[in-house]
């Protein structure tokens, strides 16, 4: 009887709350090596908890590795791409499901209402900005999906540096200083958000504005179509 309530308690490491993940990070894999291998980890984990993938599309950079590596684990990819940025010569050749949508705008909005989970790995400007914007969203109360940084070699130290900055300068009120979850290592930080807690409950927000991106969706690929 012991025993059966320990197996009810304890959780196998391949099990996910999570169906799929969103991941943000580079068209580039960057100059250190560690940043490749961080995206084929995670791709491995991802295929191991049975998590679907989401991305921005392509097969360029740490995009690419992660997309193929979860592709082939046999989970389903799919690739977020705008309808500019559709030629090979810019993402490369891409890898499972493609969603075209007419703008950047559009792209984010896609990924996330896609996703239940969102991961940054290293990157730029694009990662840099989708990344804030999810962690905004879950500011405003528009969503409460979990944000995690992959501090690989502390690449987003002088980020949780600043976020810290404006916390104690009353820019952020500290309790959203948990909407951000980081970690140095991929299984730290899978457990770091398969643990968190939502900062607040958003079950109307959410559906509301998930709801008015279905819309926008559907009128944005009628004009694509055309």
């Amino acid at each position: 009887m012991e025993e059966e309530e320990e197996k009810k308690l304890m959780k196998a490491p391949d099990e996910s709350r999570f169906k799929t993940v969103c991941v943000f990070c580079g068209s580039s894999v960057g100059k250190r090596p560690s940043y490749g291998d961080a995206a084929l980890e995670l791709g491995r984990e991802l295929v191991s908890r049975g998590v679907d993938l989401v991305y921005g599309g392509g097969s360029v950079g740490l995009m690419g590795l992660v997309s193929r590596e979860v592709h082939r684990g046999g989970r389903h990819v799919l690739g977020v791409v705008p309808r500019s940025l559709m030629y090979e010569e810019i993402i490369g050749e891409t890898v499972g499901e493609v969603k075209l949508v007419a703008d950047m705008h559009q792209r984010k909005a896609e990924m996330a209402r896609h996703s239940d989970c969102f991961i940054a790995l290293p990157g730029g400007y694009g990662t840099l900005e989708e990344l804030l914007e999810v962690i905004t969203w879950a500011q405003l109360g528009i969503q409460d999906k979990p944000v995690g940084l992959l501090n690989v070699e502390g690449y987003y130290n002088g980020l949780l540096a600043f976020i810290d900055k404006a916390v104690d300068d009353g820019f952020i009120k500290p309790c959203e200083r948990s909407i951000v979850v980081s970690a140095t290592t991929v299984p730290e930080l899978l457990q770091k958000l398969e643990d968190y807690v939502p900062l607040h409950s958003t079950a109307v927000a959410e559906a509301s504005w998930e709801a008015e991106q279905v819309e926008l969706n559907s009128a944005l690929q009628t004009e694509i179509a055309r």
